[in-house]
């Protein structure tokens, strides 16, 4: 029978023994890697801070409390709320109404023109069926 192996014939391993390396100390992987996810979570809290601030910088400063709300009737609601906004500021707030399952029946919204900083309105949402409640959604500045 013939040797059937191709090149020249190996007695040792090709990339050495285990002695054949240096020694590593046993921190030597551990460091880079906590380096590294130190540097990943900073970037991570700077990029979420910031993204944050944003965020609520955006929103401006408007603050709604609903007064009341009155049932009209089968196809509309009454809702008097007052609402907080820089003087200078158009705001837009949205009304919103609910059937007794808390599906929304109705929904409007209402422009505040700028001049005054507290304004108290009344105004009414139309339905599409009867309505138990009422209340602001949200309220947001404009320009």
């Amino acid at each position: 029978m013939t040797d059937r192996r191709v090149g020249p014939h190996v007695d040792q391993p090709i990339l050495g023994t285990p002695d054949s390396f240096p020694e590593r100390s046993a921190r030597s992987g551990r460091v880079g890697r906590t380096i590294a996810f130190v540097v990943i979570g900073i970037f991570i809290a700077i990029a979420m801070g910031g993204w944050g601030y944003v965020m609520m910088a955006a929103k401006g400063n408007t603050d709604v409390l609903t007064i009341a709300f009155t049932v009209d009737g089968p196809n509309s609601i009454t809702i008097t709320f007052q609402a907080h906004k820089p003087a200078d500021r158009t705001a837009v707030c949205r009304l919103r109404a609910t059937d007794v399952d808390h599906v929304e029946v109705g929904t409007r919204d209402v422009t505040i023109p700028p001049g005054e900083e507290d304004v108290r309105l009344t105004e009414r949402v139309d339905t599409t069926a009867r309505a138990t409640s009422g209340h602001v959604q949200h309220c947001y500045l404009v320009q």
